[in-house]
């Protein structure tokens, strides 16, 4: 089977994100049998090795340069000019921002010529290249890593919002953007059952199917040791708005806690691209931020706890189910276990919930405290990452819907 991938973001090395891991391996495991072209685009850091590494994955590699932020400045005017851009078109500046038109010609000319038999969106951003004229000649997926309506919606409810005054504005807009970009395709893939419950109010018809992401059990491999101490690490693309949240909330209203109570508690910040308030973290008694790292199973390894204290955000969390892999305790919100089976009656405990601070002082201390406990969590949360979340297993599934195997 002839498969087009279209990646926005660029996929190599897979540490690099979210969006990434995702995209990488599921091509990862689509090239073992198929033929993939995978058309991506690359940004300012990335480097020809980069590039090369990612040829030798697929069959035929197509890169673009991403076009620059054209229309992102600040100021009253460029932002009316964009909210009447977005209600003229329908489509959010953030999707507009990143739209190539020699690459949508390159997918035109492709597609015309029938060189695939089905195209793949990774993510919902790269819906944009596609006609839904398409689907009467191939078949078209969408690969929705998280809801844009949804994920708007929970930083309005849980006030995680950059800009509320934006945010409440957009909102409808970003309903009515994903209800249409969804009826294009043939089949929607979400990462989390509450996902396609969103997605499926828009088009009650919709074929959508769940595939929750996975871990790469070589990069992340069980752990030999517990080295014990009170090393806490969160791990995460750092210029991601709701990790930003997540170790800011982390490190101003429970650390301090925790460090009364424990004074050599240490707190690594690790992942790509730290912003400025994450930089400035790093003033902060017992706080190390990291930046990328070539090897985040290392910095697990180490630890003793994974805090991923997420308040927003949809979809299960790769740092989540890395943590587990590498059979690090981790201690998380709602939102940071969402999609995962770690507690409750019949389950075996995988995992400590917590979502206010004294729940996360409470947690941290039973396990710096307590080595059986760790030594429960680690090695059931490996075998729940073992049995359920692997890549292999999702590739599985992607081929299936890939392949229209009901």
């Amino acid at each position: 089977m002839k498969i087009l991938m279209l990646s926005s973001t660029f996929p190599y090395p897979p540490t690099r994100g979210g969006t990434q891991v995702r995209t990488f391996n599921l091509l990862k495991y689509l090239s073992q049998n198929h033929n993939i072209t995978l058309v991506a685009q690359r940004e300012s850091d990335v480097t020809d090795a980069e590039i090369a590494g990612l040829r030798d994955c697929v069959d035929n590699l197509v890169v673009f340069d991403r076009p620059s932020d054209r229309g992102t400045s600040a100021g009253i005017p460029k932002k009316i000019q964009r909210l009447g851009k977005f209600l003229f078109t329908g489509t959010p500046p953030s999707v507009l921002n990143r739209y190539s038109v020699e690459m949508q010609s390159w997918i035109d000319n492709f597609v015309k010529a029938g060189k695939c038999d089905v195209i793949t969106c990774e993510h919902s951003v790269n819906e944009i290249y596609i006609s839904p004229k398409f689907k009467k000649q191939v078949r078209t997926i969408v690969n929705v890593h998280s809801s844009v309506y949804g994920t708007c919606f929970n930083q309005l409810a849980t006030g995680t919002s950059e800009n509320q005054l934006r945010d409440k504005i957009n909102l409808p807009l970003l309903r009515r953007y994903e209800q249409n970009y969804c009826s294009k395709f043939t089949n929607i893939v979400v990462t989390t059952a509450e996902d396609k419950q969103q997605l499926q109010q828009f088009n009650k018809n919709a074929e959508i199917a769940v595939i929750p992401n996975g871990v790469d059990l070589v990069t992340f491999p069980n752990r030999p040791t517990d080295l014990g101490g009170n090393r806490i690490i969160f791990i995460g693309a750092m210029d991601n708005l709701a990790n930003i949240d997540a170790v800011c909330f982390f490190s101003n209203e429970v650390l301090p806690e925790i460090q009364k109570i424990y004074p050599d508690t240490t707190f690594h910040i690790v992942g790509s691209g730290p912003a400025q308030q994450v930089l400035a973290l790093g003033q902060k008694p017992g706080i190390n931020v990291t930046g990328r790292v070539p090897s985040m199973a290392e910095y697990l390894h180490k630890s003793t706890v994974c805090v991923v204290p997420m308040r927003t955000g949809f979809g299960i969390k790769n740092k989540t189910l890395e943590a587990m892999a590498a059979g690090i305790p981790v201690v998380g919100s709602d939102r940071g276990l969402e999609g995962l089976s770690i507690d409750g009656i019949n389950t075996p405990i995988r995992a400590l919930r917590a979502n206010q601070p004294a729940e996360y002082i409470a947690a941290i201390s039973q396990l710096f405290e307590q080595p059986q406990l760790r030594h429960q969590l680690s090695v059931n949360a490996r075998q729940l990452v073992e049995t359920q979340f692997t890549w292999e297993i999702a590739g599985q599934r992607y081929e299936q819907i890939c392949l229209d195997i009901k």
